[in-house]
Formats: structure tokens, C-alpha cells, sequence
């Protein structure tokens, strides 16, 4: 379907920029996801390849997630395998900071994070969805510890800078008022006969019962001050015990507060499939599984390793490379076969001779701007001063998105939030500033959100996207017109080369697209080789 196909009286790019406008351009992001960019896993299990033909080779480009599976796979069946690998360690985008680590980012500008010990920040991914079966299946097979992922808590955040005094809501407050309102409203059309054509006598009375219970609505269907409506959006003063203990109803915002303030764009994000219960994370970071990987591959992966040039003719695959710690070296792996997972916004600058189709799919789809900031507080005041445990607070500032540890709980030392999650221009507006402005920024905004903030902050760490040398971008961001010309000519073997990668998946910035993309090409590769080795 065409990118402005027909959504209910207006055109996707219209529905995308209005909820871009008025939501901000996560929400925007996450409309794109629920209006077809990303998909359940198909992942039905590892393929069993069987044999390898004897003596056949592979070189894999890039120890990320798609990388390390494609290669641990292939050894599996019986190929020699080598991987060459940009960065120092392994993961790719897999990647947690802690203290100690230094990171520099395209311009020159190193930081040295001065996280405590056990305290981390996830820049790339940090969510496992519990139908990502294939990532799963790895955490399993390597015996990686999960722990829940807090999406949505009732007791975070919901702000905008447009709202009165900016005065932020909690989340429960605003989902209890929008849907009241919208219960009364429907209870209203439902009571006037207005559904007669559409709900027969008997339904419409199971639907304002339902409605009365949804929306926490009095006898006469309107959504007022109540317990009933306090049990929803909270107490102007909690229930406790002995005289003291009766609790003091609160006012609900109005229906025009509750739309013209934009909160509402935030309420579905954990209705939305990849985000719905249960989010699981590793125990200890996000990296947990790119270093479960990189151990169960030791000794295949070269590290430091700059892919300069990819060519291949009827005899095989052969690669340059420099090692980035002698500079100016020029090296040379071979192999019969390759399987390339360098993102497309960098494979793009790198010369390769694959067939115009998939030159032009690879050059077909940018990268999406993205900015992550971690920042250590001396105590955990969000659970302290706030009853905030895990979640996520929104906000219409560029900083979007303040996550709180799902871990730790009552811990009494420094902790870590995540205090930025930018897409877009926002995310562009913070990718031009250098790391000490973007943490500035980050503490001048949520302080609007938590007045501690100054008073608590220790230190922080940023990772721009777009200044990563090794992605120069967060994740492909395929539209739909690009995805119905070239995603096929993208993921067809090449001659002796197959891509994969989350770029080269249905779900695009999941490592699950990465992980079920490594199978799908190495299963065809393999099939390729086989056929090969026959009709030799």
C-alpha cells in the first residue's frame, strides 16, 4: 500500500503528521509502527541446516546481533567462519555504558563515563517484547538472566509544557479522566437512542453497564468528583486507618483540558504490540547477550577491524579492512561466501560489487535520529520522594522520555535514569550539541518534571545516533514506498553475498528483526551452497 493510502477520510502522512504535531515525535514513531512498519516475529525456531559442504567457508561482516546468529549458526553446520568487527568489542548497537567506559563519537568528542559500579544506561536497545521469540530463545540458550521491563506505570508522568503551569500529571490521572469523559459521552449518545441502527435494545444495556464501569461513572452516567472516579485517577488525600483515615476525592480535569493539552497521545503506547506486558530486560545491561554471544564465538571475531572494500567473483569473497589500531593498514580476509550485517548507512560509502538492484535498495533507506542520555542522581528520589518504581514519564520537550530503573528497587546508593529518548528533529537539535550541552539540557528540562534534579545530579553520559561511527544513524527507517521497491531486492543473495540485519527485516530497531533476518539468509546462503557444491 502506497505511503498516503486512504486511512479512514485522511492519508497516512497526514494521520503520522498530525500525530506528530500534536504528540511529539515518539508518539509519531510509534503510529508508524502500528500503522504497518513492523510486524510479529515469524520466528518458528533455529533452521537445521545440516552439512556444510566440505571445506566451504563464510566471512561475516559485523559482530552485532544478526552478525554473531548468522555466524554461530553457519559454525554450527559445519563452515569455517570468520567475522570482522568495527568496534573493540562486540554487540554492535547490543551495547551497555558503565563506569569506566570511554566512548567517541564522529567530531572527536570522547566521555568517559563515571557511572558507580552495577549502575548502567542501555544507548541502543533495551526491551526484549515476550513474543521475540527468537532473541528469547538465545537468552535462553545461554542461560542470560531476565527480569521485567516496566512500560507503563500508572504513577509516572504525563507533561506538557502547554498545560497550565506545566504542571505534570501522573499517568493514572489522565487515562482515568480520558476515558471517564469518553464513557459519558458514548453513555450519552447511548441513552438518546442515537445508536439505535448500530446496538439493539438489549446491548445497549450491557453497553452503559459496561460503560458505567469503565469509566467510573455515576448512576446518572456522568464522569464526576467520586470514589468511584478517585479509585481511577487518585486521592486528593488516601485512605488510611483510625479517625484520621478518610480519604478526600479528587476533581477530575475537564474533557477540554484533558484534549487540548495532548496528554491522550501517550495513553496507547503500551496498548501498542510491542510494548504490551510483559517487557523483559537482562539482569545487569543490555550487553549481557552481546557478550554471551561473543563468548560462545571466541576466537572467530577480529576486532578493530574497518571494512574498506567487499568484493566477490565466481571463486568467492575477498574483503580489505584496515585495523583501526594501525592506522593506514591494509589486511585481506576470503572465504567462499559472506554474510554482510554493516548497516546500510554505512555500507552505502564502502565499494561493492553487488548488481544494481541491490545498490539501489542499499542506498534506499536513511537512518532514523536518535539521542539517548543517561544520568547518575545520589538517590533514588523518583521512588522515594514520588512512589515511582520502573516506567516511563512523556514530556513535549525535546528530551521526550524519562525511564526509570526497572531494577534495584529501595536500593540506598547513586542510581541511573534514562533522562532523554529523542527521535527526530528533537533528536537532530541534540545531535548538534556537543555532550556536556546535551547533558545540560536534559537536567534543565526534567527538571520541570522532577524539581530534584539539580540538587541530586552527580553525572551523565549521551550517545547521539548519527555521530556513531560505526552506525551514523539508529535504525533503517524503511517507508512504505521504499519497502514495496526494494525490500526484496535488499534481502536476495547477491552472488556469493547476503545482507542481513534489522534493516533487512519486518521489524525494524528490534534485535528480533536482526536475529530472524540472520536465519532467513543464512538458511538461503546455505541452500545457495549446497546447489553450488552439486553441480560441481
Amino acid at each position: 500500500m502506497h505511503d498516503d493510502a486512504r486511512q479512514g477520510g485522511m492519508t497516512r502522512r497526514q494521520l503520522l503528521r498530525m500525530i506528530g504535531m500534536s504528540a511529539g515525535s515518539a508518539a509519531m514513531y510509534q503510529a508508524m509502527t502500528s500503522l504497518g512498519f513492523a510486524a510479529e516475529s515469524d520466528f518458528h525456531g533455529v533452521p537445521q541446516l545440516g552439512a556444510a559442504p566440505k571445506g566451504a567457508s563464510v566471512l561475516v561482516l559485523g559482530a552485532g546481533i544478526a552478525g554473531m546468529v548468522a555466524a554461530l549458526e553457519l559454525r554450527k553446520a559445519g563452515y569455517a567462519v570468520q567475522v570482522l568487527e568495527y568496534n573493540a568489542r562486540a554487540g554492535g548497537r547490543n551495547w551497555s555504558l558503565r563506569g569506566g567506559d570511554t566512548y567517541t563519537e564522529l567530531g572527536g568528542e570522547t566521555q568517559r563515563c563515571g557511572f558507580a559500579p552495577g549502575q548502567y544506561i542501555n544507548p541502543g536497545p533495551w526491551r526484549l517484547p515476550h513474543h521475540h521469540r527468537g532473541i528469547l530463545g538465545y537468552c535462553r540458550q545461554f542461560n542470560i538472566p531476565l527480569e521485567n521491563f516496566v512500560q507503563v506505570n500508572y504513577n509516572a508522568y504525563l507533561h506538557t509544557t502547554s498545560a497550565g503551569d506545566g504542571k505534570p500529571q501522573r499517568y493514572r490521572t489522565v487515562r482515568a479522566d480520558y476515558h471517564g469523559h469518553v464513557a459519558e459521552l458514548l453513555a450519552k449518545a447511548t441513552r438518546s437512542n442515537q445508536l439505535d441502527a448500530a446496538v439493539s435494545k438489549e446491548d445497549q444495556e450491557k453497553l452503559l453497564a459496561s460503560l458505567q464501569w469503565w469509566g467510573a461513572l455515576d448512576r446518572d452516567y456522568r464522569y464526576t468528583r467520586s470514589r468511584d472516579s478517585s479509585d481511577r485517577r487518585g486521592y486528593d488525600k488516601d485512605a488510611g486507618g483510625g479517625l484520621s483515615g478518610d480519604p478526600v476525592p479528587s476533581t477530575p480535569m475537564g474533557l477540554g483540558d484533558v484534549l487540548g493539552k495532548t496528554l491522550w497521545g501517550r495513553l496507547p503506547f503500551g496498548d501498542l504490540y510491542e510494548m504490551q506486558t510483559t517487557l523483559m530486560q537482562p539482569v545487569g545491561g543490555m550487553d549481557r547477550i552481546g557478550l554471551a554471544f561473543a563468548r560462545e564465538l571466541d576466537g572467530l571475531i577480529r576486532y578493530r577491524a574497518r571494512v574498506l572494500d567487499i568484493h566477490q567473483d565466481e571463486h568467492g569473497v575477498r574483503v580489505a579492512f584496515e585495523d583501526t589500531a594501525e592506522p593506514g593498514s591494509r589486511h585481506q580476509a576470503s572465504a567462499d561466501w559472506c554474510v554482510c550485517t554493516i548497516p546500510l548507512s554505512i555500507l552505502g560509502q564502502i565499494p561493492i560489487n553487488v548488481g544494481q538492484a541491490m545498490a539501489d535498495a542499499i542506498a534506499a533507506v536513511p537512518y532514523a535520529a536518535s539521542v539517548k542520555i543517561g544520568l547518575q542522581f545520589k538517590r533514588r528520589f523518583w521512588e522515594q520522594d514520588e512512589a515511582i518504581y520502573g516506567g516511563i514519564s512523556y514530556t513535549d520537550q525535546p528530551i521526550d522520555t524519562i525511564s526509570y530503573p526497572s531494577h534495584g528497587y529501595h536500593d540506598s546508593g547513586k542510581a541511573v535514569l534514562l533522562g532523554a529518548y529523542a527521535f527526530g528533529a528533537h533528536a537532530m537539535q541534540f545531535t548538534a550539541m556537543s555532550p556536556a550541552q546535551r547533558i545540560e539540557a536534559a537536567l534543565e528540562q526534567g527538571s520541570r518534571i522532577h524539581p530534584q534534579y539539580r540538587a541530586e545530579f552527580e553525572n551523565g553520559v549521551s550517545v547521539a545516533w548519527h555521530r556513531s561511527p560505526f552506525t551514523l544513524g539508529c535504525f533503517g527507517l524503511w517507508t512504505e514506498a521504499a519497502r514495496a521497491k526494494h525490500y526484496r531486492n535488499l534481502c536476495a543473495i547477491d552472488g556469493r553475498i547476503a545482507l542481513a540485519g534489522e534493516h533487512a527485516s519486518q521489524l525494524p530497531a528490534w534485535q528480533e528483526g536482526a536475529v530472524t533476518s540472520a536465519l532467513d539468509a543464512i538458511e538461503r546462503l546455505h541452500h545457495r551452497a549446497l546447489a553450488q557444491g552439486a553441480a560441481a
